[in-house]
């Protein structure tokens, strides 16, 4: 796994300042295409997928970029005052540090909900450099549809009268979900209306994810104005899609995308 020392670029403005922690491999060249990686709800920068991509990507001579959301991992920041809209926010600064090099947006799980919002913005924008998703357990519209309708009525008015709801979780400790959590994230629903991204988009979805639900990735794809989309259902994984066979899926899906683009170096 890479051990790159990570850097530290400060976003946002007054009390919304904080500092991200990224790494970023330029790869063969200027023109290297890039892979960015966004990281799921409360996971960083160093998950297994993570590792084994950064290596795959150094191995075939392309860029890659990642970084800690902020409230996560190196970065700086409070988990209970973030938002979908700060990391967003993030997701498009780190952008810039990838120059004009062709994009590839790789997200997991909460990563695909940021992934689908940053490659909409930049379709609106008229930008060419995106040219493909690969989204692994989508979890777009996850405030609302995977925590808010799935809450019970006590722990909603916890968020609601006390601000947060500590939810147990099958990995760690009970994590947090707060009302800005919730209240912001409003701003960034996707299910209603259709998701203009301009390029092909791939979905790996585990059959047996609690989490995110496969019938969740299958609603996405009629939510998506292209019809250059493949889903993968594998029925035997969970939600964390990180065993061998599945890291070697991730990477072929990748490559697939990359191939059409000049070969880096």
């Amino acid at each position: 796994m890479d051990q790159q020392e990570p850097h530290f670029l400060e976003i946002g403005q007054g009390v919304r300042r904080r500092r991200i922690a990224y790494r970023f491999d330029a790869g063969a060249s200027v023109e290297s295409p890039a892979i960015v990686w966004l990281s799921g709800f409360l996971s960083d920068m160093t998950s297994a997928k993570v590792g084994y991509l950064s290596d795959w990507a150094a191995a075939n001579g392309y860029s890659m970029l990642r970084f800690d959301y902020s409230g996560h991992g190196l970065s700086g920041g409070d988990i209970e005052q973030a938002s979908v809209g700060d990391w967003l926010e993030e997701a498009k600064t780190m952008l810039t540090l990838v120059g004009q090099r062709p994009i590839v947006l790789v997200g997991s799980s909460l990563g695909g909900w940021i992934s689908l919002l940053l490659a909409r913005a930049l379709a609106q924008s008229g930008g060419t450099r995106l040219k493909g998703l690969v989204l692994i357990a989508p979890a777009w519209d996850m405030t609302e549809k995977l925590m808010w309708e799935k809450m019970s009525a006590d722990a909603r008015n916890a968020v609601v009268s006390e601000g947060v709801f500590f939810a147990p979780s099958d990995y760690d400790d009970p994590y947090p979900i707060t009302k800005i959590l919730i209240e912001e994230g409003r701003n960034h629903l996707l299910a209603d209306g259709e998701i203009t991204v301009n390029v092909p988009v791939r979905i790996l979805q585990g059959m047996r994810d609690e989490d995110v639900p496969w019938e969740h990735a299958r609603a996405l794809v009629d939510l998506l104005a292209t019809d250059d989309v493949d889903l993968t259902l594998v029925k035997a994984a969970g939600h964390r899609l990180s065993e061998p066979a599945d890291l070697e899926r991730l990477s072929r899906t990748i490559a697939a995308l990359l191939d059409p683009i000049s070969p880096p170096g």
